[in-house]
């Protein structure tokens, strides 16, 4: 079976949207599953819907990468997005065509080409989804280093060089899953032209020529299909082998942060992708949105879900007791207090449940139960406190959530690990809860505690919370009743109960 490229896709009788040939606007740097199924996925889009003729030009931002596979393929790969859509199953394929190249800069010959493509007249945007731990400053960056090692250092000489070649400024669109990811790469590049002792007129070009946009990015991107079975299907049915074959979710935002005036340089609008990639001053009731809503729902109901039986999100949304909890935990306690359009958060909302229900993904509660304490104060203890300092009464499914996180880490209590705290469900099943050390012997300190001196001790462990949580009217009391609950009619009537 031949491997994808122009001629092989041509032969394979595949009558999607293409484009061979267009000018190189935008220098992405990260090659993997995500911004393949993301960043070039929108732009892919804006070439289609808005002709806006451009290609993008991949450089792995670690040594060992895609670069050669990439090329080989001329930069087309098949992209799968899979998922629930109003309750309907969608599987939709297209051929992202609007890669040109990956280069390695490791290589003498790939650095060179990166400070060609930083020197072109086309180039307009740079991206970058380098990890958690891209935007970092390591000072053992040199100026002829080939390349910086860390990604703003190779970011700085870009731009050194483009500045130095007399080009205009870009438009940076930073992807790294941190807080204010663009103005952290900007303290870094600062830091870099102070160390490196360039001359202030680079320092004027960078802070004020260029435009550097934090962005907020939401889509699940399982990446590659794992079933040698289905590769085998789906070769024979397109027609071409393509190791580089993509899948993601089909629910995607990408909320940029920035001058709204970049909406008519940036080519999504014109696209009419307005609704999914759009710019605002302020990203922050977005993330707000993400983390209280997709994320918070997460925590708010898995880890009760697990006790009760369950082991899969999806399973979770076909059963009444649980998506009920869930949606009334949402639309009643969280989605009122959240500071943007009740419609759109309601939408976004209907959107987690879709989310949730993907027949293609089998996402384990297990897996998001990790560092389930961080998560409940940085998830759902905000919309708890505030759904009380606005409504003074206790959210009725976000306090169960509490005394859920609670069971889920005290459930008959075996022994702890080097792995972490063994308990058991009423499966009869071992199960290992992961989290900091210092929680997990908290956890096996109090395994012995009856309901109400354990609640206490949680409640009043400020290290946990960064609070007293017992200072919370009716509290405390409602977390020992609902506690008691789960512990002698299960998680699954205590989550009924909230109904």
């Amino acid at each position: 079976m031949d491997t994808l490229n122009y001629e092989v896709l041509a032969k394979s009788g595949y009558n999607g949207y293409i484009l061979k040939n267009a000018p190189e606007k935008v220098l992405q740097f990260g090659e993997g599953n995500f911004l393949r199924a993301f960043v070039d996925y929108w732009f892919d889009l804006a070439n289609e819907k808005a002709d806006w003729n451009g290609k993008c030009v991949l450089v792995q931002p670690i040594a060992p990468g895609l670069a050669k596979m990439i090329n080989e393929q001329e930069g087309l790969y098949t992209l799968y997005l899979r998922g629930s859509e109003n309750g309907r199953k969608v599987d939709d394929k297209r051929v992202i065509s609007s890669v040109s190249r990956c280069l390695n800069p490791y290589e003498e010959e790939g650095f060179k080409q990166m400070m060609d493509v930083a020197a072109s007249d086309d180039l307009e945007i740079i991206v970058s989804n380098t990890t958690e731990a891209g935007i970092v400053y390591d000072p053992a960056c040199k100026l002829e280093d080939v390349p910086a090692s860390s990604f703003p250092g190779k970011l700085t000489q870009v731009l050194y060089h483009r500045y130095k070649a007399g080009k205009k400024g870009i438009i940076m669109l930073a992807c790294e899953l941190i807080d204010n990811n663009g103005k952290e790469l900007l303290k870094c590049v600062n830091q870099y032209i102070d160390q490196w002792g360039l001359d202030d007129g680079f320092r004027k070009y960078v802070n004020e020529d260029c435009t550097f946009c934090g962005s907020l990015v939401d889509r699940i991107v399982p990446g590659r299909i794992r079933d040698p079975k289905e590769v085998a299907e789906l070769e024979q049915k397109h027609g071409y082998a393509d190791p580089l074959l993509d899948v993601g979710e089909v629910f995607g935002v990408w909320v940029i942060e920035g001058d709204t005036k970049l909406n008519d340089v940036l080519p999504f609008r014109k696209a009419g992708l307005e609704s999914r990639v759009f710019v605002t001053p302020d990203m922050s009731p977005y993330k707000k949105r993400k983390v209280r809503i997709l994320n918070g729902a997460h925590t708010g109901f898995v880890l009760g879900a697990y006790l009760a039986g369950f082991d899969i999100v999806r399973d979770c949304m076909h059963d009444a007791t649980v998506l009920g909890y869930m949606n009334k935990m949402l639309l009643d306690e969280v989605v009122p207090i959240l500071p943007l359009d009740q419609d759109d958060c309601k939408k976004f909302a209907a959107a987690v449940q879709d989310r949730f229900n993907n027949p293609f993904v089998n996402h384990e509660l297990m897996s998001i139960s990790l560092n389930s304490t961080s998560k409940w104060r940085a998830r759902n203890m905000p919309s708890f406190l505030e759904y009380v300092g606005k409504n003074g009464k206790l959210p009725t499914c976000l306090t169960m959530s509490f005394a859920a996180y609670i069971a889920f880490y005290s459930n008959d209590v075996q022994e702890l690990t080097d792995k972490g705290l063994v308990c058991k469900r009423a499966k009869g099943n071992e199960y290992t809860v992961s989290d900091d050390r210092w929680v997990l012997e908290f956890y096996n300190e109090h395994k012995n505690d009856d309901v109400p001196t354990l609640v206490h001790a949680v409640m009043t462990n400020e290290q946990m919370w960064g609070q007293d949580l017992t200072k919370v009217p009716g509290f405390e009391e409602a977390t020992v009743k609902n506690l008691t609950n789960i512990r002698e009619n299960g998680a699954l009537a205590a989550y009924a109960s909230c109904l």
